[in-house]
């Protein structure tokens, strides 16, 4: 393969796997479970602040799945990503995005960043690893001193909790 061509593959790559964090977030919103569990690799992992959300397609998918039950409209707007390819068929990546959720009767919002591993699997970029920390999270009402609480994440029904992030 020339360095040209090299090249344009590596830009095929890193839109292909831009366009899968996006397609995540569509997904998760539409609550598409079978386009989520094809994003991820059958062994991959999947987690959210403390909670592992999975070892492997299935189990991601049935987490989300649960963690979804609980929460009305979702918008997830993706704000940057960044790529490090390792080789032809492994990357890394960071994905930040906001969040607008709608749980128990109040409209949330916050921030989060996604810490992703991407496996090219059969010609098609999946996640293999998935971690999501948040940043910020919690009513609209409270986001004036979210960054600046110490306490940044505020979920209904539980106590308030620092981020996994500064």
């Amino acid at each position: 393969m020339s360095d040209i061509e090299q090249r344009i593959q590596r830009l095929e790559d890193r839109t292909a796997i831009e366009d899968l964090a996006v397609s995540y977030f569509v997904a998760t919103d539409d609550d598409d479970y079978d386009a989520l569990e094809s994003q991820f690799t059958p062994d991959a992992v999947f987690k959210a602040g403390n909670f592992t959300g999975g070892t492997d397609r299935q189990s991601i998918v049935a987490f989300l799945r649960e963690a979804r039950a609980s929460m009305g409209v979702t918008i997830h707007t993706p704000n940057y990503c960044l790529i490090t390819f390792e080789d032809n068929d492994h990357a890394s990546g960071i994905v930040g995005a906001h969040l607008e959720i709608a749980m128990a009767g109040q409209s949330l919002f916050g921030a989060v960043r996604y810490i992703d591993r991407y496996t090219r699997l059969q010609g098609r970029w999946q996640f293999s690893k998935r971690e999501m920390k948040t940043f910020h999270m919690g009513p609209w009402s409270d986001v004036a001193s979210s960054l600046t609480s110490e306490l940044k994440v505020r979920w209904p029904g539980a106590s308030p909790q620092a981020a996994d992030l500064p």
